[in-house]
């Protein structure tokens, strides 16, 4: 089982915040699932670099936290799609501040993030 190395800490909205959306791809899985891409492969398809596993982990924190809900049709095969939940829905003019915020500076942090990434 999961053992968490560093406790939890949640003493501010900042704190739960990151709790909830903290993962690689959570944010760009709300986003995608909000423009209407709600299956499974059609998420693996917009985020290539990410491994099934990962995808999988990810969706499944996501509607834990309620931000997601998953419906399993009862088909041969399964078929499985995600929606944002109403809760889920507030979270998406906040994404959608921070991915301006990325855009307006981009060329600043693209900069900054190669440079970090240069050996010493």
């Amino acid at each position: 089982m999961y053992e968490r190395k560093i406790p939890l800490s949640l003493h501010c909205g900042l704190d739960l915040t990151g709790e909830v959306l903290y993962g690689k791809w959570k944010m760009r899985l709300l986003w995608f699932i909000n423009e209407g891409y709600k299956r499974p492969s059609e998420l693996q398809r917009k985020i290539p670099d990410a491994s099934r596993r990962v995808l999988h982990i990810q969706l499944k924190e996501l509607e834990g936290h309620e931000l997601i809900s998953k419906i399993i049709y009862p088909q041969v095969p399964p078929k499985v799609e995600y929606s944002l939940t109403e809760f889920g829905k507030t979270l998406i003019p906040v994404i959608a501040v921070l991915g301006k915020w990325g855009d307006d500076n981009e060329e600043r942090l693209r900069c900054l993030i190669l440079k970090r990434s240069e050996p010493l």
